[in-house]
């Protein structure tokens, strides 16, 4: 089973974009394939029911269905920080939950793409970050860097918290969501020489977004599957 959890040097950087670009790679290889949004911040009726649209989009490009207390345990009315969102909504936020959903989906599917929420150490609490979410869940992480000012230290410092809680750093993928960004090959060159991981995708800027058009740079692994549990399957 295939299993990675994908976070971003800020919010707005192309998660989801990823995401269902992984989605869709990795239909390639393998027969089950389902995305994950354990915590979606913003909610708006679709066709008469209470969504995300990042959820949406996740779904769309699944394999699978399954039921939607699976894919997005909580999904919380206003579009704001996680931590703030769920107090405004008497929720509380359970790691325990969120990592019983995944276990669930990893029993239906033979890979599972989960996105995490804004930035790496954002807040789901008082208390907890995306960072202990992602340290339960224990998986490989991606890292999607939005290639605009200031995504050189933000990409440092995230693939070091991504290190300091005992993650795997799978890769990178940069997306050039800034079209008039100057030097933006000086920059990834840096990245590619500060980052310890590989480049899976290097996404162009686009007007309307397509995850069907971007194109993966995949690790063996992520197309043979194998008998190794999510953790070190990547």
């Amino acid at each position: 089973m295939i299993a990675c959890f994908v976070t971003g040097t800020d919010t707005g950087v192309g998660k989801t974009l990823v995401s269902t670009a992984l989605l869709h790679a990795l239909a390639q290889h393998h027969s089950r394939v389902v995305g994950m949004k354990p915590i979606a911040a913003g909610g708006e009726e679709i066709d008469g029911c209470w969504t995300n649209q990042d959820s949406v989009l996740l779904r769309s490009a699944a394999t699978i269905k399954v039921p939607p207390e699976l894919d997005n345990p909580y999904l919380l009315p206003e579009p704001l920080s996680p931590h703030i969102a769920a107090a405004r909504a008497g929720v509380v936020i359970s790691i325990t939950h969120l990592l019983d959903c995944f276990l669930a989906l990893t029993e239906r599917a033979d890979a599972v793409v989960v996105e995490g929420a804004g930035g790496f150490h954002v807040p789901l609490s008082t208390e907890l970050t995306g960072a202990d979410l992602a340290q339960a869940l224990g998986l490989p992480v991606v890292l999607v860097v939005g290639l605009r000012l200031g995504c050189l230290n933000h990409a440092a410092l995230t693939a070091e918290a991504i290190h300091a809680a005992g993650l795997k750093l799978a890769g990178w993928v940069v997306n050039r969501i800034d079209p008039h960004m100057p030097a933006q090959e000086e920059n990834i060159a840096w990245l590619q020489g500060r980052l310890k991981a590989p480049m899976l995708a290097d996404i162009a800027y686009q007007t309307t977004l397509d995850a069907k058009q971007v194109r993966f740079n995949l690790p063996p692994a992520w197309t043979l599957g194998g008998a190794n549990p999510a953790a070190t399957a990547i």
